[in-house]
């Protein structure tokens, strides 16, 4: 998000200041994500749309030329033989906007990190 623009106070605010065809990316990206964790929360967190179940699973914010997807070090390194198209670092993936979002990945990856926070939960 351009830090010009003022804190979005919740998702749909977030996605309200982009045009399309970027919005209905957004949208269809937040769907995606409720569908995978529909016992999650959504906030904003680092200026960004977070979802929460016993911590954050994912982040997933808006670019100039892509979507950045944050699944945390571990959400990369399960996935990473599926990310291998895609520019990612230790914490991001990129999902070019000229390509269509892999919303099946995104969903495996979601899932992956609603049963990792569960476990984390039931060790503490």
């Amino acid at each position: 998000m351009n830090s010009d623009k003022p804190i979005p106070k919740d998702i749909d605010e977030y996605i309200s200041c982009y045009p399309e065809p970027i919005r209905s990316i957004l949208e269809t990206v937040r769907a995606t994500i409720k569908a995978a964790a529909p016992d999650a929360t959504e906030t904003i967190s680092y200026q960004m749309p977070a979802f929460k179940q016993n911590g954050i699973l994912v982040y997933f914010a808006a670019h100039k030329n892509h979507l950045g997807f944050y699944p945390a070090s571990t959400g990369i390194k399960a996935f990473e033989k599926d990310l291998a198209g895609y520019t990612a670092s230790k914490g991001t993936v990129q999902f070019p906007y000229d390509k269509p979002i892999p919303l099946n990945l995104v969903t495996d990856i979601v899932k992956f990190r609603v049963l990792e926070n569960l476990s984390k939960k039931k060790r503490k």
